[in-house]
């Protein structure tokens, strides 16, 4: 059956029918690598991965002017950095190279004297048109002064992998070559799609507007066109529009600066426009793959919600290996001097192991847990308000508090004994003593189990604080 339909069967198609999905990612290096050219990326490679595909990394790098190096080196540096691997393309080869669309234009002539061999391309000052079929056959010159007719054409019906029946018909003859002699994205994107022999094309929303151009083009060429689908767009947070480059959390680099996980990220994209049957949002990547269909992604937009990607990422965090953990830690700890190189690795997991529940980013790590080795911790004005809110003068607190904390076992039982022996004698509640102790020892105000981290900073450094604090 068919996927496209020019009312009626298709003329003359050329199949090139795979046993093997491909797929495509196509970006242009000309800037930082946005989230949503990360989430195409991301549903193609989902795809490939789900089906035993390839996935195709394809440079579209025709805009001289804009086109870098450098950007080509974030994109690829990104995708790795997400997981992504490409089984052709830039570094790693392929059968259908190149895969940059800047070393191909021999292969762009050599299709445009095709196409005009056949009738179906057609020169009009300086540029070259693609004609409609139903176009009346008419050579242009100087003296015809009139605008190219409409084209009585029969409408396309698009079957979209997710977005269902698309009925939709280009009008007009259109240009695939400028006056210049360069190629338009039209033609080279479809010329390419053929030459690679592309199963399934995954791209977004804001594409459709393009498919009719692209499925003339096919049917220009005799080739059966590939399987669309049209993934949804990605909104900005707050208001209309789609997110744009400018937008917060808009470049995969920011996420790699705020030491983000990149499993998280990648989980989270997934999410924008898919969910998972089971209904988790966390999941393992080859759960992920596993579960991914291209028909089960929404229809509707998504919207960006970074307060969503840090819980992702922090749930990721906390589900990591402890060792897993610990040598994320340890080099983010090294750099910002909160540990020096003769903190063992017994010490480091002693501290980590009861702060890895309640950390939600690897960024907040030296803040958070900078307090457990030295005694020049940052303090968290905005806590002091607090503390009287809760119990009281908080001085008046630790005095009550030390003298059970220096009578007691340094275990938690014993510890949450003393705490609420004090409460008992005082008429007050134990957790009316909590946020001082903690604010006293720490200088935050809040953060891992507060019996844990009296254990692990050890008694004698906290009764010490409590003493300098009190006094």
């Amino acid at each position: 059956m068919l996927a496209y339909r020019f009312g009626g069967v298709f003329p003359l198609a050329t199949t090139f029918f795979m046993s093997q999905v491909r797929v495509r990612f196509a970006p242009s290096p000309t800037g930082f690598f946005h989230i949503g050219s990360a989430r195409t990326a991301l549903f193609n490679w989902l795809y490939a991965r789900h089906t035993g595909g390839k996935f195709i990394l394809r440079i579209e790098d025709t805009d001289k002017e804009r086109n870098s190096e450098a950007f080509l080196q974030v994109i690829m540096d990104s995708m790795r950095w997400l997981g992504m691997d490409w089984d052709e393309g830039p570094e790693v080869g392929g059968a259908f190279g190149s895969y940059f669309q800047s070393q191909r234009t021999e292969l762009y002539q050599t299709k445009l004297k095709e196409l005009a061999a056949k009738g179906r391309a057609y020169e009009k000052d300086g540029a070259w048109w693609l004609r409609l079929e139903g176009a009346r056959s008419t050579v242009f010159d100087d003296h015809l002064k009139r605008e190219i007719e409409k084209v009585d054409a029969a409408p396309m019906v698009l079957d979209d992998m997710v977005r269902g029946r698309v009925e939709r018909a280009e009008d007009r003859d259109f240009v695939i070559f400028r006056s210049n002699g360069e190629p338009v994205f039209h033609f080279v994107n479809v010329v390419d799609d053929i030459e690679m022999q592309i199963t399934h094309v995954i791209r977004g929303e804001d594409h459709l507007s393009n498919t009719s151009k692209h499925l003339e083009l096919f049917k220009a060429f005799g080739v059966e066109p590939p399987k669309y689908a049209h993934i949804p767009l990605i909104l900005k947070t707050d208001g209309p529009g789609k997110m744009s480059k400018r937008d917060r959390g808009a470049l995969i680099e920011e996420y790699q600066q705020r030491r983000y996980l990149p499993a998280a990220v990648r989980n989270y994209l997934c999410l924008l426009g898919w969910t998972p049957a089971d209904g988790k949002e966390v999941l393992p990547i080859d759960e992920i793959v596993r579960q991914f269909e291209i028909s089960a992604v929404h229809q509707s937009n998504a919207r960006f919600d970074e307060r969503k990607m840090s819980h992702v990422n922090a749930q990721t965090l906390r589900g990591l290996p402890a060792a897993e953990f610990a040598t994320l830690a340890r080099p983010i700890l090294l750099e910002t001097k909160v540990i020096d190189a003769t903190v063992s690795d017994a010490r480091l997991a002693e501290v980590l192991g009861i702060v890895q529940e309640k950390v939600n980013s690897l960024e907040h790590l030296p803040e958070f847990m900078g307090f457990f080795f030295t005694a020049e911790f940052k303090k968290d004005e905005g806590a002091v308000a607090n503390l009287t809110k809760k119990g009281g003068d908080p001085v008046a607190r630790i005095r009550e508090l030390l003298p059970a904390l220096e009578a007691a076992e340094w275990t938690e039982p014993a510890l949450e004994a003393a705490f609420a022996a004090v409460g008992t004698a005082n008429n007050r509640k134990p957790t009316d003593y909590f946020a001082p102790a903690r604010f006293a020892i720490s200088g935050q105000g809040g953060g891992a189990h507060l019996l844990g981290v009296l254990r692990v900073l050890g008694r004698d450094t906290t009764l010490a604080r409590l003493q300098t604090y009190a006094a």
